[in-house]
C-alpha cells in the first residue's frame, strides 16, 4: 500500500471481523469487510474477495504472501474476472505448486534435484523400495504443500509406515491433497534461496541469494544476505539454476527459487515459491530495488527495468521475524492484546509491522508481529545493529521470539557463519533464557508503565476509541 501511494495509485483493503482495527485496514484508501473470523470464510474465500474487487472498481489484486497467494485456482478466477493478478500466471503457480511436477520440470532444464521420486508414492511397499534405494534418512513431503506441513523426517525403516500415514493425513488437512513424495534427507544442509524477477517478454534475472537456514518447524526465523557459505563462482552457478528453474515454467513476476546446499558444496533444487517472500526486505536493502513496485509494473506489462549485469548488491542485511511465540516452550504461539509495542528506530533499521499498541494477536491467523531488518556496510556491523535493535524492541502483552533472535545474534556459530538448518536442534534449549537482557527490559518496562500515569490496558482502551472515531469515516459497508 505504501508503494501504491508513492506511485499515485489507490489501494483497497479487505478485512475480517478480527482485523477491523488493524493498521493495514486503516491505511488503505478504502476498506471493505469480508464478514467472519475464520480464514476459510474470509481470506480464503475467493468468491467474496473477487466480488468485493468488482464492487470496489479495482483493476488488480495483490495476493500478499499467505492464504491464496499460491493458489492457482484463485489466480485463474481473478483473471477470468477481468482483473490483473499481481503475480505469475495460474499455470506457473499450478506447476510449481505441485512439488513432483516442479522437480520434473526443473530437472529437464538441467537444474540439480535432491535424489528421490519424481512421482507421488502410493503405497508403503513403494515407499520402502525407494527409501532402500537412496538410503536413510529420508524426507516424506506433501506433493501439494509447503511451509513444513505434511513433512516427516524418517531415519529408519521402522518409522516409515507411521511417518507416511501422518504426512498424508496432514497434507490432506492442510492442502486438500494427500499425495506425498520422497527425497533423500541432506544432513546439516544450508537453506539458500534466490530472488528472481521475470517479465512477460521472456526476460528473467536474479537478485542474489538469501540465507534462510535458522528455522523452527521447517519455517524460517532469521535470514540474511549475502550468505557466507556462497563463493562468487557458486553464486553465479546457483543464480543461473534459479533463472533456469523460472524459465522452465514460463514464469512471470517475482518469485523465489529455494535450494538446499550440502556440506560437500553441492546444491539441489528444493521448491519454487510463486509469490513475494516474507524476507524480501533484506533483498531490497542490499539492492535498492522495491520488489512490490516491480511486481506491479510487470503485471501491467512492462519489461524489466534492469538487466542481470545492472544488479548490484551493497553491504549486508539481516531479518529477524518477530512472532508471538513462547520460545521457552517449544515456540508455541501466544495470543492476547498488545498492551504496548515500541519498535526500535535508528539509521538502517527497518520494521515491517502489521500491529500496534492495542492490536490483538488472535488464534485465527499466523502469529507474526513484525519483520525486523538491519543493514550495514559489513556483516559484523549489521549484527551489532540487530543486537541493538532487538534490545530496544518493547512488546508487552504476549511472549515473542525476540529472546531467541538475540540468542542467535550472540551465538558463535552464527557469528562465524558456520551453521545449518539444525541450528535450533543443536544449540537452543528452554534453559537459554538471557536473564540479564530480560531483567534490563523488565526494569525498563516497569519504568515506562510507572511514568505513563496509567496502566497499559487503559492506554489500549483510549487508543481503540480514537481509532474508531477516525476509521468510521473511511470504511465501507
Amino acid at each position: 500500500m505504501r508503494t501504491l501511494r508513492e506511485m499515485g495509485r489507490e489501494s483497497i483493503a479487505i478485512y475480517s471481523d478480527v482485523d477491523v482495527l488493524m493498521p493495514f485496514a486503516r491505511y488503505a484508501d478504502r476498506a471493505f469487510p469480508l464478514g467472519g473470523k475464520e480464514a476459510r470464510e474470509t481470506y480464503l474465500d475467493s468468491e467474496k474477495i473477487i466480488a468485493i474487487a468488482r464492487r470496489a472498481g479495482a483493476d488488480a489484486v495483490h495476493p500478499g504472501y499467505g492464504f491464496l497467494s499460491e493458489n492457482s485456482e484463485f489466480a485463474a478466477a481473478v483473471e477470468r474476472a477481468g482483473l490483473l493478478f499481481i503475480g505469475p500466471g495460474h499455470e506457473a503457480i499450478r506447476s510449481m505448486g505441485d512439488k513432483t511436477e516442479a522437480r520434473k520440470m526443473v530437472a529437464a532444464r538441467g537444474v540439480p534435484t535432491v535424489p528421490g521420486t519424481m512421482e507421488p508414492v502410493e503405497s508403503l511397499e513403494a515407499a520402502s523400495k525407494v527409501a532402500a534405494g537412496i538410503g536413510y534418512p529420508i524426507l516424506v513431503k506433501a506433493a501439494a504443500g509447503g511451509g513444513g506441513k505434511g513433512m516427516r523426517l524418517v531415519k529408519t525403516r521402522q518409522d516409515l509406515e507411521s511417518s507416511l500415514r501422518s504426512a498424508k493425513s496432514e497434507a490432506q488437512s492442510a492442502f486438500g491433497d494427500s499425495r506425498v513424495f520422497i527425497e533423500k534427507f541432506v544432513v546439516n544442509p544450508r537453506h539458500i534461496e534466490f530472488q528472481i524477477l521475470a517479465d512477460s517478454h521472456g526476460n528473467v534475472i536474479h537478485l542474489f541469494e538469501r540465507e534462510c537456514s535458522i528455522q523452527r518447524r521447517h519455517q524460517k526465523v532469521v535470514e540474511e544476505t549475502p550468505s557466507l557459505a556462497i563463493t562468487q563462482d557458486l553464486r553465479e552457478e546457483m543464480g543461473k539454476a534459479a533463472v533456469d528453474a523460472a524459465k522452465s515454467c514460463g514464469y512471470s513476476n517475482a518469485g523465489t527459487v529455494e535450494f538446499v546446499l550440502a556440506e560437500d558444496g553441492k546444491f539441489y533444487f528444493l521448491e519454487m515459491n510463486t509469490r513475494l517472500q516474507v524476507e524480501h526486505p533484506i533483498t531490497e536493502l542490499t539492492t535498492g530495488i522495491d520488489l512490490v513496485r516491480e511486481q506491479i509494473m510487470i503485471a501491467e506489462g512492462d519489461k524489466l527495468h534492469y538487466s542481470q549485469d545492472e544488479i548490484r548488491k551493497s553491504g549486508h542485511a539481516i531479518e529477524c521475524r518477530i512472532y508471538a511465540e513462547d520460545v521457552y516452550s517449544g515456540f508455541v504461539p501466544d495470543t492476547g492484546a498488545l498492551k504496548m509495542i515500541r519498535p526500535p528506530e535508528g539509521n538502517w533499521v527497518r520494521v515491517d509491522s502489521g500491529v500496534e499498541t492495542g492490536s490483538e494477536i488472535s488464534v485465527y491467523y499466523d502469529p507474526m508481529i513484525a519483520k525486523l531488518s538491519t543493514w550495514d556496510a559489513t556483516r559484523d556491523e549489521a549484527i551489532s545493529k540487530m543486537k541493538r535493535a532487538l534490545d530496544e524492541y518493547v512488546v508487552l502483552g504476549v511472549k515473542t521470539t525476540i529472546p531467541f533472535c538475540r540468542f542467535v545474534m550472540d551465538h558463535g556459530s552464527f557469528s562465524s557463519g558456520k551453521y545449518s538448518t539444525a541450528f535450533v536442534e543443536d544449540f537452543w534449549t528452554s534453559d537459554k533464557r538471557n536473564d540479564s537482557v530480560e531483567g534490563r527490559k523488565g526494569s525498563e518496562l516497569a519504568a515506562i508503565v510507572a511514568t505513563s500515569g496509567k496502566d497499559s490496558s487503559g492506554a489500549g482502551s483510549s487508543e481503540v476509541v480514537r481509532r474508531s472515531s477516525w476509521t468510521d469515516q473511511r470504511f465501507e459497508d
